[in-house]
C-alpha cells in the first residue's frame, strides 16, 4: 500500500505501541501533525514549550517502561528539545525524538529555521538519523525504537525532511521484533557467587539500571537470601520501601548515615546497574579500598570507569540476578542487624520545615501516586523523606541535574501512570518551567505541587555558605512573586503554607482539591533561606568523613 511519509511515521509509531506523543507543531512538521490529526489513533499532548515535551516524554518512559516520544519542528523547535534529550541520555531513559527539517532542495542553504540537529545531538543520543529517502523511513523508525529500548536504554533522534514527509512509497506493516537477552559468562557468575559466599559483610548497591531492567523484586530476593543490607542511588529510589529493615536508604553526598556507615564497614560491594558517579563514589580512590567489588552492568563503558571491579559481569541486571541468586549461599543475619541498627542515626536528625512538609505529604498523598522532583535541596529532601510505593514511581533528573525538569516531567508521569502526581520543587526551578502548569490545567491532570519557596537558589547558596565564606553571588531571588496568584491565573489552585501547625490541614486540602477538581494545586511553602541539606559529605570526600553538622 502506498502512503505518504508523514503517514508512515504515524503508522510506525502505532506499530511500536505508542499511544501518547508530547510535542509542539511548526512549519516543517505540519505534514506530520496533519497525519496525526487524520489518523486520530494517538493522543497528542500540546505542551507550552518543546523542552517541556522532551521532559514529559522522559517521565512517561520512566513510569511506564515504554519508549517516550516527543516531536518538534526544525530550528528552535529542535534545539529546544536538546536539554530534555540530554537529561534522558544521562539517566538512560528510552526516548525517541522526532524533528522535522527543511525540504531536501533547501538543505544546506541556511534556509529558514534550518539547523543541523543531528550533529548537535551526537554526544547526547545513543544514535540519531536524518531521513532523506522515504523508502528508508519505516525501517529507520523501527530501528530507532529498538536502539532506544535495548541494552543501556537512551534517547534516539530522527530528523525527517519535509520533502520526505510529503513523498510517497510502498508501506508494509510490521510486528515489532522481540530480542532475547545476551548470554552472560557463566564463569564470571560463579566468580561473583564465590566472592559473595566468602564475604561476611556484603552490601548491595542498587543503581538506576535495576529500575530500568525491572529487577527490583530480584534485589529483594538476593538481599533476603544472603542477609545483606541494600542502599540505593537517587535513580534507584523505590527499589525497596524504606520501612524494610534491609533498606538503608540513599547512598551518596546527601545520603543517609546508615548507608555511609555500611560502605565504610562492608567487605564486599555488590554494585548493580550503577556507574559510581562522583555524587555516589565521591573519592573513588578510597571508596572501595580494602573491599571486593562485584559489578553487574549492561554498558561495557561503565565497567572499571570510575571504580575498579574485581568481578565484572557484562549484561542485564535482571538476567544476571536470575542466575546469581541460585549460586549464593544463605548467610546469617548478624551483619544485617548491625547495618540496620545505624538507621536510628538518621531518625535522630532534626528535620527542617521543608523536610517536615515533604515527610507529611508522603503520608497524606494517595497510594500509588508518582513523585516528581526538580533539582536542588528539595530534591534531596524528597529522596530521603518521601516514601514511594515501589519502582517506576519516581522521576528526577539525576545525571544532568536539570533545573526546570519538574513540570514537563509531571505531565508525562501523569499520562503514563494515570495517578495523582506529587511535584516537589524550588522556586528557582519552578520559574523555569511553570508554563507547563497551563498544560496540566487544560488537560485536567490532578497534581499537588509543593513549592519550597525560600527566595534563593538554595543548594547553590548552601555551597557558597560552606565553601565560599558566605559570598552569596547571584543566588538571592529578591522578587516578590505571588505564586498563588500565578497558578490561579493558569487555571490551577493555589494555597499558602507558612506555619508548622498548619501542615496537615493545608496538605489534606491540597490533595483533596487536586483529586476532586482534577487540577494542579500549588502549595506555596514559605521556608527559611538557610534550611539546608544534611547529612552532607564534601565533594570528593570519603565516607569516613561523614559531615553531619556543617
Amino acid at each position: 500500500m502506498e502512503r505518504y511519509g508523514a503517514e508512515i511515521v504515524i503508522q510506525c509509531l502505532k506499530e511500536q505501541g505508542v499511544d501518547t506523543v508530547f510535542g509542539y507543531p511548526g512549519g516543517t512538521v505540519l505534514d506530520l501533525y496533519d497525519a496525526l490529526y487524520r489518523d486520530g489513533g494517538i493522543k497528542h499532548v500540546l505542551t507550552s514549550h518543546e523542552q517541556g515535551a522532551a521532559h514529559a516524554a522522559d517521565a512517561y518512559a520512566r513510569v511506564t517502561g515504554k519508549v517516550g516520544v516527543c516531536m518538534a519542528t526544525s530550528g528552535p523547535g529542535a534545539t529546544n528539545l536538546v536539554t530534555g534529550i540530554a537529561t534522558a541520555f544521562m539517566d538512560s531513559v528510552p526516548l525517541v525524538a522526532i524533528t522535522g527539517n527543511v525540504p531536501g532542495s533547501l538543505l544546506g542553504r541556511d534556509s529558514f529555521q534550518e539547523i543541523d540537529i543531528v550533529d548537535i545531538t551526537i554526544p547526547i543520543t545513543k544514535h540519531n538519523f536524518i531521513v532523506k529517502d522515504v523508502t528508508m523511513l519505516a525501517d529507520i523508525i523501527r530501528k530507532a525504537f529498538h536502539i532506544a529500548s535495548s541494552g543501556r536504554k537512551g534517547p534516539v533522534l530522527i530528523d525527517v525532511l519535509k520533502s520526505v514527509q510529503q513523498a510517497k512509497c510502498e508501506y508494509e506493516p510490521a510486528t515489532p521484533k522481540s530480542y532475547a537477552p545476551e548470554k552472560m559468562n557463566p564463569d564470571l557468575l560463579k566468580d561473583a557467587a564465590e566472592a559473595i559466599n566468602s564475604s561476611s559483610r556484603p552490601l548491595i548497591i542498587s543503581g538506576g539500571g535495576v529500575i530500568s531492567s525491572d529487577a527490583a523484586g530480584l534485589i529483594s530476593e538476593l538481599s533476603e537470601k544472603i542477609n545483606a543490607p541494600v542502599c540505593h542511588t537517587l535513580m534507584s529510589k523505590g527499589v525497596m520501601t524504606y520501612g524494610d529493615e534491609r533498606n538503608l536508604g540513599m547512598l551518596g553526598m546527601h545520603g543517609t548515615v546508615a548507608a555511609a556507615e555500611a560502605v565504610r564497614s562492608s567487605d564486599l560491594l555488590i554494585a548493580l546497574g550503577t556507574r559510581f558517579s562522583d555524587r555516589v563514589a565521591l573519592d573513588r580512590n578510597s571508596f572501595s579500598k580494602g573491599k571486593t567489588v562485584v559489578q553487574i552492568e549492561i554498558d561495557n563503558a561503565e565497567i572499571d570507569k570510575n571504580v575498579d571491579a574485581d568481578v565484572a559481569i557484562l549484561g542485564d541486571v535482571k538476567e544476571a540476578l536470575k542466575e546469581l541468586i541460585s549460586l549464593c549461599d544463605k548467610k546469617n543475619g548478624a551483619w544485617l542487624k548491625e547495618a540496620s541498627s545505624k538507621k536510628t542515626e538518621d531518625e535522630k536528625l532534626t528535620l527542617g520545615f521543608g523536610e517536615k512538609i515533604i515527610s507529611a505529604a508522603s503520608k497524606i498523598a494517595p497510594e500509588g501516586g508518582v513523585l516528581v522532583t526538580d533539582v536542588g535541596q528539595h530534591q534531596m529532601w524528597a529522596a530521603r523523606h518521601f516514601n514511594i510505593g515501589g519502582p517506576r514511581k519516581f522521576c528526577s533528573s539525576g545525571g544532568l541535574g536539570t533545573m526546570g525538569y519538574c513540570m514537563g516531567a509531571a505531565l508525562g508521569a501523569s499520562f503514563g501512570s494515570g495517578k495523582l502526581v506529587t511535584v516537589v520543587c524550588g522556586d528557582g526551578g519552578f520559574r523555569m518551567c511553570m508554563n507547563e502548569c497551563i498544560t496540566a490545567a487544560r488537560e485536567r491532570l490532578p497534581m499537588v505541587i509543593l513549592l519550597m519557596d525560600n527566595s534563593v537558589l538554595g543548594l547553590v547558596r548552601q555551597w557558597q555558605k560552606i565553601f565560599y565564606d558566605d559570598r552569596f553571588s547571584e543566588t538571592n531571588l529578591s522578587e516578590d512573586v505571588n505564586y498563588v496568584q500565578i497558578i490561579s491565573g493558569m487555571g490551577g489552585v493555589g494555597l499558602t503554607l507558612s506555619k508548622e501547625e498548619d501542615i496537615g490541614e493545608v496538605l489534606k486540602k491540597a490533595y483533596k482539591t487536586a483529586e476532586e477538581k482534577k487540577l494542579p494545586v500549588l502549595v506555596d511553602c514559605l521556608i527559611d533561606m538557610d534550611e539546608n541539606v544534611f547529612p552532607m559529605i564534601k565533594p570528593g570526600g570519603a565516607y569516613d568523613e561523614q559531615m553531619k553538622n556543617l
